[in-house]
């Protein structure tokens, strides 16, 4: 047996637009990190000598490894946008919505 609680938070429209909004923020930065990262396999694999060469004379640095961990840093700050996004608005809508079927 459903909580009718629960019926009336499915049934409420808020609850959709918070649900669809959330959805679109999270596939927005997945397909920001997945293109980017896609780019620099694929300049890996047709461009090798772009990323293989030295970031200066006499260095043993490559331009791969600084773009490579630049990546993983923006990874990073992708979850935090999305964690900073969702315990502010995400979850503030969420209370509205609570607070709205409980009444």
């Amino acid at each position: 047996m459903t909580d009718p609680i629960n019926q009336r938070i499915l049934q409420n429209p808020r609850f959709h637009q918070l649900v669809s909004r959330r959805q679109r923020f999270a596939w927005l930065l997945s397909a920001i990190m997945l293109g980017l990262y896609l780019a620099f396999i694929l300049v890996i694999a047709f461009a090798p000598d772009l990323l293989g060469s030295r970031i200066g004379p006499g260095s043993p640095v490559t331009w791969g490894i600084p773009i490579g961990i630049g990546l993983d840093v923006l990874a990073f700050l992708l979850t935090g946008i999305y964690v900073y996004r969702a315990n502010g608005e995400f979850d503030r809508l969420n209370q509205e919505i609570l607070e709205e079927v409980r009444q």
